[in-house]
């Protein structure tokens, strides 16, 4: 990984994902997740359902911005990238609106800082479309960084799993020691989803063919996001 797409996994990068919970507050509010065993199965289970797909839509972000639509075909020669159906092919991956505002505010979030730190007409394209799905954008800017497919797809796991330890400890007090440790054991199983994330990438990239990319999915994480959207009082965003 580039040093400079380091700063992609920095939660000091001004992009907003310290306001999102990834659904643990929604959850600890149903009691549904209470300790770190809890955060552990929780962890699992999005490594197994939401990690594959936020893993692969990263990973061809990142082909696509960087001009690899077409094996043997140079950026400038590279026909453009329609974004809008990428963009939607992400979408129908997020059956329930809640979790599919929670990404695209995440991404225009994280598109408006990166133009300004990497700037690149593919963050342009993007930015064109209007308010695009984060893992979509978080591939982009990898390129935009000079980094490749496997640093965006293992960037957008990171991104998940610290969004949920981070709001965990936060709202539960746990000790945060323990729970690194917890996020450090889940990345495990996950290098696992983050390789075959790259190969799906790569061959619905190579093919211009966004339906390519995985479509795993669990129904929790999206009902609690609806539930979160329909909280009064809420710490976080989603």
């Amino acid at each position: 990984m580039r040093i400079a797409s380091l700063l992609l996994a920095d939660s000091r990068l001004p992009t907003g994902g310290h306001a999102h919970s990834s659904g643990v507050e929604a959850a600890i509010a149903r009691g549904l997740l209470h300790d770190e065993a809890d955060l552990a199965l929780f962890l699992a289970g999005r490594v197994r359902g939401s990690a594959p797909v936020l893993a692969a839509t990263a990973a061809a972000g990142c082909l696509l911005a960087a001009g690899t639509l077409q094996a043997g075909l140079s950026a400038e020669d590279s026909p453009p990238v329609d974004w809008r159906r990428w963009d939607a092919a992400v979408s129908a991956r997020f059956p329930l609106a809640a979790a599919r505002e929670a990404s695209r505010a995440q991404g225009a979030a994280l598109l408006r800082t990166a133009r300004r730190v990497w700037p690149a007409a593919s963050l342009d394209a993007l930015s064109a479309t209007g308010r695009p799905h984060h893992a979509l954008v978080l591939g982009a800017v990898v390129a935009a960084s000079g980094d490749d497919a496997h640093a965006a797809a293992a960037l957008a796991v990171h991104h998940l799993l610290g969004g949920i330890c981070s709001a965990a400890v936060r709202l539960l007090g746990l000790d945060p020691i323990a729970v690194a440790a917890m996020q450090a054991q889940a990345y495990l199983p996950a290098e696992q989803a983050v390789l075959a994330a790259v190969r799906a990438a790569g061959g619905a990239a190579a093919r211009a063919d966004p339906s390519r990319l995985p479509s795993t999915g669990t129904p929790l994480p999206e009902l609690l996001a609806e539930l979160h959207a329909r909280t009064e009082v809420s710490f976080f965003a989603s």
